[in-house]
């Protein structure tokens, strides 16, 4: 039986891709390790940030929050109510999130969709014609932006794992959406009014992350997001962890070695249309009026055709 390679205790961890057994004491001290090199090997981060945390109440974003301030970081969190009625999707999402920030002794920041765009994301969906996670992740960047701009935040951090980052790379390259994948890096600089993003959880699969946050004592809402139900995404991990089980390191040699070949000669190659203020809202946008803009417009035709 293996034992854990730090202190010769029960291991409560075995990764293959790493040929590394942990307990569950020295596991933590290993994560939150192995995130702070993942910070520098890509410059995410200098002590002069100011960092907002993505926080969605989810394993991930929570994880990342209580790391970052373990690590020493000056991170605050950003809850986005996303109006999801659902089995108390949103409402119970924030609890969670509000309980980490107690603990932390941090601020935690709430903005409403439907307060901020005037229809929760389903509404928006529906009125827009999109499907639902288009529209949330288009609400989510934009609410997160605006945020941070606004309030003096020079970095947004989120969750995203490697398992994430793999099966977008998969999705992306099956279709080779060359823009999108010339924008998929653990950091996309800021510029033209988009505040700097950085992933540092890339490394840690999703079965990784969650054992950090339950060894932390960190509570969060294990119940997937009620639209997340047949997406893309979810089969692209299926793949890759079938993928994975029979090669272990495979999703992340994957996921690194683009990020270091290929990326730079698609960020040097792609054009990309320029960023100009939204004329509604003074957003960065690459049209005349933004995505969250033109959901919000299609949502008060709706109102006022249902009237």
């Amino acid at each position: 039986m293996k034992r854990c390679l730090w202190c010769k205790g029960k291991p409560v961890i075995y990764m293959r891709e790493h040929r590394l057994a942990l307990c569950k004491a020295c596991y933590p001290k290993w994560f939150l390790r192995m995130t702070e090199r993942t910070i520098k090997e890509f410059r995410m981060l200098t002590p002069d940030d100011r960092i907002l945390v993505a926080v969605s109440g989810g394993k991930d974003s929570l994880g990342l929050w209580f790391a970052l301030t373990q690590l020493g970081y000056e991170a605050d969190g950003l809850y986005v109510d996303l109006g999801i009625a659902a089995d108390e999707y949103s409402q119970r999402s924030k609890e969670f999130a509000q309980q980490l920030a107690q603990r932390l002794q941090r601020p935690l920041h709430i903005v409403a969709v439907a307060e901020e765009v005037g229809k929760p994301v389903p509404e928006l969906a529906r009125a827009s014609e999109r499907v639902p996670c288009s529209a949330c992740g288009a609400v989510k960047r934009y609410l997160f932006n605006r945020f941070a701009l606004e309030n003096g935040y020079t970095a947004i951090a989120t969750g995203h794992n490697l398992d994430d980052e793999a099966a977008t790379l998969l999705g992306n390259v099956l279709r080779w959406q060359v823009e999108y994948l010339a924008r998929q890096a653990p950091v996309l600089p800021a510029k033209d009014g988009l505040v700097k993003r950085v992933k540092p959880f890339v490394r840690f699969t999703e079965k990784q992350v969650a054992l950090f946050t339950i060894l932390s004592g960190i509570p969060y809402i294990e119940q997937e997001c009620p639209f997340s139900v047949g997406a893309a995404s979810l089969f692209y991990k299926d793949l890759l962890n079938r993928i994975e089980e029979r090669s272990p390191g495979t999703k992340w040699a994957f996921y690194a070695q683009f990020v270091e070949r290929l990326q730079p000669l698609l960020v040097a190659s792609v054009t990309e249309p320029p960023l100009r203020p939204c004329v509604q809202c003074g957003m960065p946008t690459t049209a005349e009026i933004c995505a969250v803009c033109r959901m919000k417009t299609a949502a008060i035709s709706e109102w006022r055709i249902a009237t």
